[in-house]
Order: structure tokens, then C-alpha cells, then sequence
């Protein structure tokens, strides 16, 4: 019997370890720095605080919830463990304690929040204390373009470094590239030890299902789960607070949170989800991370979250007891579309929403899956598994055939324009539609116009949508949203591989009134990217965004695409200040270029039209520089003589010579003139 297995008995009642456990517990009571990966419910919480009673001195616990914190802390406390948390959440009565114990040395297990570590006191504390460990839970959220990222778990390696101590950090959520930024921000590059002790929920049922009035769809699932606790997932605040007040309509004890309630209320919900059986909560993501309430028999998603690692964890809060719990997720059109353009507006650079896009593939990929999806979601995580029998593709397989033809269509025409446009457009093309779009770059003599004819429009958005899902297709974030071929699709494109898609979200109508996009989604990408590069500007400047441009000034950019400065000038809201201090920001948005300098006297001419004027005159000029036969000693006029000119916009001989003296109006007087006529 080791040291272990007495504390795990006496104190916390176990007879022996779940799978996994006491491997990672006897590294972490060694003293080895660990990595463990293991599934929400599989025990990770012991895996820290049993060693912490094995060791000598104190375990610091960063965890970003108070609420959880204080959930953990209870239990310790109740099974005579000396545990306690320093939070704002504290009363004073409650900190004086923990500095009570931590003074006379009994205290064994502080639980901190990350934000903490950011206060200036907080190193020289830690330092007086005899730390001996330091554990981290929910680790992924030092990864900086994760889905829970936290600031300040940044500073925990740094920490580290400090107590010259081990560390053993603890996720549910981590792929290979989140594994390797956990080993580079709180390891300094070198690899602990790592314990993956797989991603599999088997006691969960994963279903998904196409969004066909949402609303009763979320209303029929929780009704056929009557008196059960769950928690509905919406995309939007409000949508919690209609939800929430549709479920309680039906007799359900139902409640909504979010981030924008008062943080009282929060933890009014909180506290009656931990307490009340049976009870409801809508919520944001806002709601989750931490909950430790181990019979929440069901999650939905009113909403397709961001990725599969979100998907993941919010359907792990489900189940934690070990016994069966079901989950359902309800996607759509118009979810993909918020999504992809949440990833266009961000400010992560153009390789990482690169990877985000893939993501999000990834999980259209399980939503529209064609066999067994624990197999999918497992194999996202390195994991392989025979099929399930407890999904709803398991339960009820899904209609398929041949897709080789159309995906071999669609791949085609993206090749065949450059691989610069997005679905929109390519489908027109398939369609054989006579768009003026099409017409202007001629891609109606294309061998692909019209070969698509046998589907319709909404059937070609499906075959696209599958094509992202199986990663054949990636938004390309430098290039506003044009789809961009990955290497898996090369085969079928040549011949040399087939596919089969799924026929059921081909064929179904979306029956519900669509949503009015501001733009059409050929234009949104570059919307995102405008509002990105706004975004920025505005937290520089620390103005509100509309103070830089206002929407309405952005969806005309989009859909008019200036490519000019003078272009740029004739966009609603574009102003000459406002032309001289954005313009070029914004067209290198949409040129995807740096336009070449101008001088500030001809930029602006743009806003009042008269920059062409200025661009002949300065044409003119280049021809004259060294007179009619070119013998002549040069001569040319200032940038904003020449401006002064442009404004005239007529004039004489005489108006001439006094802009620009005798010399000047001698040489390119007439040749001026002539171009101030012409232009009216």
C-alpha cells in the first residue's frame, strides 16, 4: 500500500483510484512538474489536493473561478483538510482566518485567483509561506488565442521561476498546438510530464441536429426531460432571457445568466443551480467553467459554439456522477456565419484565424458527420475508437451518396477563379447565374458556368458547408473570406479520390424566414476585416469605433471596394480629415496592398473630386518638363501650385501667370488650360 491510499480512504472516502489517477498522484507527490489531460468528471481536483497532503509545506491552487474555489474549499474543509481561498469573494472573518492558519503553518492547500498574482504583494506573500507546489487547474486558458484565455495565467511560469517549485497543471481541454503553448508559458519550453488520460465521456449521448424553429426544438428536448437539471448554451445575452421565459411559460423552473447581469444576481443563480434539483439555467458561455454540480443530466446549444474544444467542455458539465446524460446541438446557416465572421473581426494575426477557421471546420465536420460521432470528436483529439452506440448517428444512421461529382464541380471553380472568391459568388457560377459580377470578370466563359445546374442554390450551400466540415476548404482570412483549397482536396479534384456526403442536410429546407444580412456573403469577410482594422484603431485612439467610421461608411467600403484614394473619398462619411488620417489604413484593407505615397496637397483634392484633375496636370507637366523639344532647362510647378490649379477648374492666361509666375505659365500655360477646360 503506498503513503497515498490511506489519505485517499480516510480523507476523502475512496476506496481505491478512478483509471489514471494514482499514476498522476504519485508524480505530483515526487515533485515533477506534470501535464495531465484528463476528461471533465475524471477526478482532476484529487490529483493536486492528495499530494498536497503528502508533501511538506503549502499547495498554491490557481483556479479562475471564485466559485469554484469556494465549492472546493467546503469540501476540503468538511473532510478536516486546513484549505482556504484568498478572493474578493471573501468576507474579512473568512481572510483573517486563512492568514491565521497560514501563519501557524497549518494551512495546507491556498486557492488563489490568476488576476491575484498581478498584485505587487502577492510574489513576497507566496515567498514567506513555504510554498512547496504550485497547481494549476483549467490550464488551457494560458493559451492566448484559446476559447477561455486569462491574461493573467501568463504569469504563473514567471511564478514558477520565482519559488523554484514544481508545477502540475490540469486541463479536460487541450489540443496538440494548446498542449504546446501549456508547456511554453508555464514550463519554459521543457517538457514535464505528461499523462493523457483520454477524452472520452461514454456515459454522454452526442446528437446534433439542422435548426428548424430553434425554439421548440430546445422547448420539445427539455420537456421530454422534465424534472432533470440541464443547462441551455444561447450565442446572444438576449436570447437567454426569451429562452429562459419560454421554458418557465411551459412549467419549467428555468433562469437565465450572462455576463452583463449584476454579479449578485450571478451568484444568486449559481447558488440555486448548486442547491435546487430539476432547475434550468440559459446562459452564455459566461456559465460553465467550473461547475461541480455532478447530476446535470442534459446539455443543449441553442447556438453552434466556436470550436470543438468549446463544444467539449461545455457538454462535460453533463454527467459528472458517471451515469447517462444526452446532449443535443442545433446548428445553421446563420450560426456559421457569425462565427466565421467572429474570427475575421478579431485582431489575432492573419496565421491564427487561419487555424480558428480550421477549427470551426472541425466542428462542422462533426455536426455534419456521416458515421458515428464519438469516432469524429475522438479523432480530433488523437484518440481512435470503434463506434459508440450512443450517439445519434449510432442510433439512427445517416443517408448518404456519391458527392464526388458536385465537390469536384465546386473545387474546380475556386481553381479556375484564383482561388479569390467565396461561396456566393462560386455557386453563381455553378448555377450558370448572369450576374453582373460574373459578367465583369468574364467568368461566365468559364468551363465550370452552369455545370451545377442539377442542385439548387440552397443544395450548393450544404455541398460547401460538408466540404469545410471535411476541411477540403478554408476561408482565407488575408484574402477576405475567399475559399482556398487545403491539400486534402487535391486527390478528389485530379480523380484520384471519392467522397460521399450526406444527403439528409443537403435535401432539407430551412423553412424559418432568413436573417437580413448587412451585406451579402460575398461582401462579410471584408466587413470583418474593416471592423478589425476599425477595432484597432479605436483602442489606440481610445475612442468608441463609430467615432473612426460608423457602419453604415464600412458596408459601403465592402460592397464598392475603392481601390484609390479618390475612390475612398467618394464613400459616405469619409471626410477630407478623416480621408487624410484613415484613408490609407483602409485601403490597404481592401487592396490588400500599401498604396504608394501621396502628396497631402493632392490627397485632398480627392474629397473634392478634383484629384483626376490634379493626376492630368501633373501628366501634363511630366511632357513639358524640359520644354516642347525636350532641349529646354527643367522646370516644374509645386505639388501645391498645382492644387491650386486643379481647384480652378477654368481660369485665363492671366490667372495663370499669378499662381505661377512668368516662367511657369510661359511653358505649360496652354497645355494647363486646356486641361482646366476640358474638365469643365
Amino acid at each position: 500500500m503506498t503513503a497515498a491510499q490511506p489519505l485517499l480512504r480516510d480523507v476523502f472516502g475512496f476506496d481505491d483510484f478512478r483509471p489514471g489517477q494514482g499514476e498522476i498522484v504519485e508524480a505530483v507527490a515526487a515533485g515533477e512538474n506534470v501535464l495531465a489531460i484528463m476528461p471533465t468528471g475524471g477526478g482532476k481536483s484529487l490529483c493536486f489536493q492528495l499530494p498536497a497532503l503528502m508533501r511538506e509545506g503549502v499547495t498554491v491552487v490557481i483556479s479562475p473561478l471564485i466559485a469554484l474555489m469556494r465549492d472546493q474549499v467546503r469540501a476540503l474543509q468538511e473532510a478536516g483538510v486546513e484549505a482556504g481561498a484568498l478572493t474578493s469573494g471573501n468576507t474579512p472573518e473568512e481572510t483573517d482566518a486563512v492568514w491565521e492558519a497560514l501563519e501557524a503553518g497549518r494551512l495546507k492547500l491556498l486557492y488563489m485567483a490568476p488576476e491575484r498574482l498581478a498584485a505587487g504583494s502577492a510574489l513576497g506573500m507566496l515567498r514567506r509561506i513555504n510554498v512547496s507546489l504550485i497547481a494549476v487547474d483549467e490550464a488551457h486558458c494560458v493559451s492566448q488565442w484559446g476559447h477561455d484565455f486569462r491574461p493573467d495565467y501568463l504569469r504563473i511560469g514567471e511564478l514558477r521561476r520565482a519559488l523554484n517549485v514544481p508545477l502540475a497543471a490540469f486541463t479536460a481541454t487541450a489540443d496538440a498546438e494548446t498542449q504546446d503553448e501549456i508547456v511554453e508559458k508555464l514550463f519554459d519550453g521543457t517538457p514535464p510530464r505528461k499523462f493523457l488520460r483520454g477524452f472520452d465521456r461514454p456515459n454522454i449521448h452526442l446528437a446534433f441536429a439542422a435548426k428548424d424553429s430553434p425554439r421548440n426544438q430546445i422547448l420539445d428536448f427539455a420537456d421530454a426531460r422534465r424534472g432533470q437539471s440541464g443547462i441551455v448554451y444561447c450565442g446572444t445575452r438576449n436570447k437567454t432571457e426569451v429562452l429562459a421565459q419560454a421554458l418557465r411559460e411551459q412549467g419549467h423552473s428555468a433562469c437565465h445568466y450572462h455576463g452583463g447581469m449584476e454579479a449578485e444576481d450571478r451568484r444568486i443563480v449559481e447558488a440555486r443551480f448548486a442547491r435546487e434539483d430539476g432547475l434550468i439555467v440559459v446562459a452564455t458561455v459566461a456559465f460553465g467553467m467550473g461547475i461541480d454540480k455532478p447530476d446535470i443530466r442534459w446539455v443543449a446549444h441553442a447556438d453552434l459554439p466556436k470550436s470543438i474544444e468549446s463544444y467539449y467542455q461545455e457538454i462535460g458539465r453533463a454527467g459528472r456522477d458517471g451515469a447517462s446524460a444526452e446532449t443535443l446541438t442545433l446548428f445553421g446557416p446563420d450560426d456559421i456565419r457569425l462565427r466565421r465572421s467572429q474570427i475575421d473581426e478579431g485582431l489575432a494575426p492573419p496565421e491564427r484565424r487561419a487555424a480558428d477557421h480550421g477549427r470551426l471546420n472541425a466542428l462542422l465536420g462533426l455536426a455534419e458527420a456521416l458515421g458515428c460521432r464519438r469516432q469524429t470528436l475522438l479523432g480530433y483529439f488523437g484518440e481512435e475508437a470503434a463506434p459508440c452506440g450512443n450517439c445519434d448517428l449510432c442510433d439512427s444512421p445517416a443517408e448518404t451518396f456519391d458527392g464526388t461529382t458536385p465537390v469536384r464541380m465546386a473545387l474546380s471553380a475556386i481553381l479556375r477563379t484564383g482561388e479569390s472568391f467565396g461561396a456566393g459568388h462560386l455557386i453563381d457560377i455553378l448555377l450558370g447565374a448572369q450576374t453582373a459580377k460574373v459578367r465583369q470578370r468574364g467568368h461566365d466563359t468559364l468551363p465550370t458556368f452552369g455545370v451545377g445546374r442539377d442542385y439548387s442554390k440552397p443544395q450548393w450551400q450544404a455541398i460547401f458547408r460538408q466540404m469545410m466540415g471535411r476541411d477540403l476548404i478554408r476561408p482565407d482570412p488575408e484574402r477576405h473570406g475567399a475559399l482556398r483549397m487545403t491539400e486534402p482536396a487535391r486527390p478528389i479534384l485530379r480523380g484520384e479520390a471519392e467522397i460521399t456526403l450526406r444527403r439528409d442536410t443537403v435535401r432539407t429546407p430551412d423553412r424559418r424566414p432568413a436573417v437580413k444580412a448587412l451585406v451579402s456573403d460575398e461582401d462579410a469577410p471584408l466587413l470583418s476585416a474593416l471592423k478589425a482594422k476599425r477595432r484597432g484603431l479605436a483602442e489606440a485612439a481610445r475612442v468608441p469605433a463609430y467615432v473612426i467610421f460608423p457602419d453604415r461608411t464600412l458596408i459601403e467600403m465592402a460592397e464598392r471596394r475603392p481601390q484609390t484614394l479618390d475612390q475612398m473619398a467618394a464613400i459616405n462619411g469619409v471626410g477630407s480629415k478623416k480621408l487624410d488620417r484613415y484613408g490609407v489604413d483602409f485601403l490597404e484593407v481592401i487592396t490588400g496592398a500599401v498604396p504608394a505615397p501621396v502628396h497631402p496637397a493632392r490627397r485632398k483634392l480627392a474629397v473634392r473630386g478634383e484629384g483626376e484633375i490634379y493626376d492630368r496636370l501633373l501628366e501634363v507637366q511630366a511632357g513639358l518638363m524640359r520644354g516642347e523639344d525636350g532641349t529646354d532647362k527643367p522646370l516644374s510647378c509645386s505639388a501645391s501650385q498645382l492644387a491650386k490649379l486643379a481647384r480652378l477648374r477654368g481660369g485665363d492666361e492671366e490667372t495663370l501667370e499669378r499662381l505661377l509666375g512668368e516662367r511657369r505659365a510661359e511653358r505649360f500655360g496652354q497645355a494647363f488650360l486646356g486641361v482646366l477646360r476640358e474638365a469643365g
